[in-house]
């Protein structure tokens, strides 16, 4: 067997196929090597478990099947996980999560999130949550409509949004400058 094929079946095969057992192989295999042996067993790297497929195409998952999750529960489960929210690691991985998805988070979601910023006291997040929704909206009526809804939690938590802590002046004319 050459050194190629020996690192071949190496890397492929679990190491305990790379010793021969203590027990002897079966007659059928007496004369070849306890590597190849093992490696007609063993799955090339895969890391994962194959799932048998049912009637409709879908994957069979043991009874616990996933569904499609409706806007509603997505909105439920976000609004729990920001009110469950104790420090700014959580705020900002379940922000992610939320806008990661392709949708638009409800208001009640980004209300949630923005006391949970309050409560970790993190306001340069609470100014990226609105900087999210812009980028996240088909339109700036979309958008228009989100500012209108979160005015009041806004002044009451005296959070500001990027565009006026910088108005857009201030960034073409300081491109020029330093251009």
């Amino acid at each position: 067997m050459s050194s190629t094929t020996f690192l071949r079946l190496a890397a492929r095969t679990p190491s305990s196929c790379l010793f021969r057992s203590r027990l002897s192989p079966p007659r059928a295999y007496a004369g070849m090597p306890a590597i190849a042996i093992c490696s007609s067993h063993s799955s090339h790297f895969s890391t994962s478990v194959g799932r048998a497929a049912d009637k409709d195409g879908q994957e069979a998952t043991g009874g616990s099947g996933h569904h499609e999750e409706s806007f509603e529960e997505f909105t439920a489960r976000y609004e729990k996980e920001f009110d469950n929210v104790n420090d700014v690691f959580e705020l900002q991985r379940n922000l992610n999560n939320a806008f990661a998805y392709d949708l638009v988070p409800s208001p009640s979601v980004i209300i949630a999130a923005l006391r949970a910023a309050r409560r970790v006291n993190d306001f340069p997040t609470a100014v990226r949550i609105f900087e999210g929704i812009k980028a996240k909206v088909e339109n700036k009526g979309q958008y228009d409509e989100y500012l209108r809804d979160l005015e009041p939690l806004r002044e009451e938590l005296g959070v500001n949004l990027k565009e006026d802590l910088y108005p857009e002046q201030l960034f073409t004319a300081g491109a020029n400058t330093h251009g």
